[in-house]
């Protein structure tokens, strides 16, 4: 199948498939680059797969997909990653918050305010614990939930704070069901990777997505 797949690529006939897996935090973005790729490229197949970070590690050490796309790639696999994107995290809150529209907080501010987190082993809740713990700041966990839309509904409701990626809630902030705080230090830039097990030989189809990726990020 590879070979034919090659072979129809050097014969400039656009054919073929990959294996897509991405963080749920994506979702907001990357599917609608590849759905673009793919009203480009029609001969092409491709499978998507959506995951938490546990997921994603799982089919990765398994090697069940082509390319993987995470903000945070693991340190004890030998893989290839490639940065191709910003991913800026933010602080919201509900807009009744106390701290809304303050400008410049100080992170002290946070002290012991209640905030809504994803499970333990997110990439965006690993980041934010560590900012807060450089800042020497204790922060009060009052829930643990398993998707973003769940984070962002409880914090509408008002019952505390949360660090998300800024793509998945420029649609609250627009229609004010959110607010984001203004503290130093915040936004927390983190990066988009692409990654795929060292040495693995990617398709031509897998090649063309990954620089789509790059060229319209």
């Amino acid at each position: 199948e590879r070979l034919s797949q090659d072979l129809a690529a050097l014969q400039g006939v656009e054919r073929g498939s990959f294996k897509l897996a991405i963080l749920t935090t994506v979702k907001y973005t990357v599917p609608k680059l590849l759905g673009g790729f793919c009203a480009a490229h029609p001969g092409i197949e491709v499978a998507m797969v959506v995951g938490n970070r546990e997921n994603l590690l799982q089919r990765l050490a398994n090697n069940q997909d082509d390319l993987y796309i995470m903000g945070q790639p693991p340190d004890n696999l030998d893989l290839v990653c490639e940065d191709f994107a910003d991913n800026p995290l933010v602080l919201v809150a509900p807009p009744s918050h106390p701290l809304a529209g303050q400008k410049r907080l100080s992170p002290q501010r946070l002290t012991n305010e209640p905030f809504i987190w994803r499970e333990p082993g997110s990439g965006t809740r690993l980041t934010a614990e560590r900012f807060f713990a450089e800042k020497g700041i204790a922060v009060k966990t009052r829930l643990e939930v398993g998707s973003n839309e769940a984070i962002k509904q409880t914090v509408a409701g008002g019952l505390g704070l949360a660090v998300l990626s800024a793509t998945t809630v420029v649609s609250e902030l627009a229609l004010g069901e959110l607010v984001q705080l203004d503290v130093q230090g915040f936004p927390l830039i983190r990066r988009w990777h692409v990654v795929y097990a060292r040495g693995k030989r990617l398709s031509a189809a897998t090649l063309a997505f990954k620089q789509w990726l790059f060229d319209h990020r």
